[in-house]
């Protein structure tokens, strides 16, 4: 499976639950130069120990896929989960970093100094939830981190631009004045939280601060402007996460609240149109059904273009976010494997 490497060069490298996928179809599907993981062909649940979590396919997939978005988006009464509890031995605390709060969860017995910095997603108009915290503790165990930080950052539509950016700015540069070191830190954003982790990336450049070791975005939102002709309508029918049929549909062609006075086109908000020179290797997981498909790959080829080094990965009939909202699924966890293996490629410790 190849990646896109720095000066665009397009490289090689095979992970272990690649492989695993694979073998199954003979060899990966190239598409366009990126990385695509092989569509699996069996049946409801794979019997080959290697494989890991649910595995369905076509209508079945989508079905499931529907039913637990339903149970998410619209719960009953008696299928409300229990509030978040860390895990046996785990530490966890409510803090703050500077004056924003944050939620710190550490595992027993760490072996690295690795820090994930979460930056959470949600359009920039909702705070930290259970399903951030449950998704944190996945993070620290895939990254093998020390500590978490799950920022609470200020968010829309009270909060505008520049104020989520500021909060995150505030607790990485806490971390760093508390002896941290920028090389131990993962910057991990899922959809508006992958834009704020880009936005801070290239904050961090222009103000002459050290980089983190990477970036992980999972199906970061790059493009505050909505397009037809692109993903964005393309999958709006089977994007059960983020199209028809989910809260977030009615929104999807309004200004976005967080943007205040500026043009959505403002590489501030848009990082498709940002210049992302200098900063640090990018992990990009998408869906083949996600809403953001398309600025996906434009973030990536933009990066790529400006000589960052960028692995862009695409889950077939995925929808957005989906290692967050279908941890269960078996391409949930290939990308929580590949997240582990692309931390190792460029951390030593």
């Amino acid at each position: 499976t190849p990646y896109l490497g720095r000066r665009g060069v397009c490289h090689r490298r095979e992970t272990d639950a690649m492989n695993t996928w694979k073998k199954y179809i003979g060899g990966a599907a190239l598409i366009l130069g990126l990385a695509v993981l092989p569509h699996c062909g069996f049946g409801e649940t794979s019997a080959d120990p290697e494989v890991r979590g649910i595995v369905l396919t076509g209508e079945a997939k989508q079905t499931y896929i529907k039913t637990q978005m339903d149970a998410l988006y619209y719960p009953s009464e008696d299928s409300k989960p229990a509030p978040f509890t860390a895990p046996a031995g785990w530490a966890y605390e409510k803090t703050s970093i500077g004056n924003v709060p944050v939620e710190r969860l550490a595992p027993p017995k760490p072996t690295t100094k690795r820090i994930v910095l979460q930056l959470h997603g949600g359009a920039y108009m909702s705070g930290l939830t259970d399903l951030y915290r449950t998704f944190a503790v996945r993070q620290a165990a895939y990254t093998n981190a020390r500590e978490i930080y799950c920022v609470d950052y200020r968010h829309a539509p009270v909060y505008r631009y520049p104020a989520a950016l500021e909060d995150a700015a505030t607790v990485y540069q806490g971390l760093l004045a508390r002896g941290t070191r920028p090389s131990d830190i993962i910057i991990f954003g899922d959809s508006a939280g992958g834009n704020l982790a880009v936005a801070l990336a290239t904050y961090l450049r222009d103000k002459g601060l050290p980089q983190p070791a990477a970036l992980i975005l999972l199906s970061p939102w790059a493009d505050f402007e909505h397009k037809d002709g692109t993903s964005r309508t393309e999958n709006f029918t089977k994007d059960k996460v983020l199209g028809e049929g989910t809260p977030f549909a009615p929104h999807l062609c309004k200004t976005p609240p967080y943007a205040g006075s500026l043009p959505l086109d403002d590489p501030r908000l848009s990082p498709i149109h940002a210049d992302l020179s200098g900063l640090p290797p990018m992990l990009i997981q998408t869906g083949g059904y996600d809403l953001l498909l398309t600025e996906n790959e434009q973030l990536a080829e933009k990066a790529k273009a400006d000589g960052t080094s960028v692995t862009f990965t695409v889950y077939p009939e995925m929808p957005h976010v989906f290692p967050l909202v279908l941890p269960e699924l078996a391409e949930s966890i290939a990308a929580y494997e590949e997240v582990r293996d692309f931390v190792n490629r460029y951390m030593q410790t």
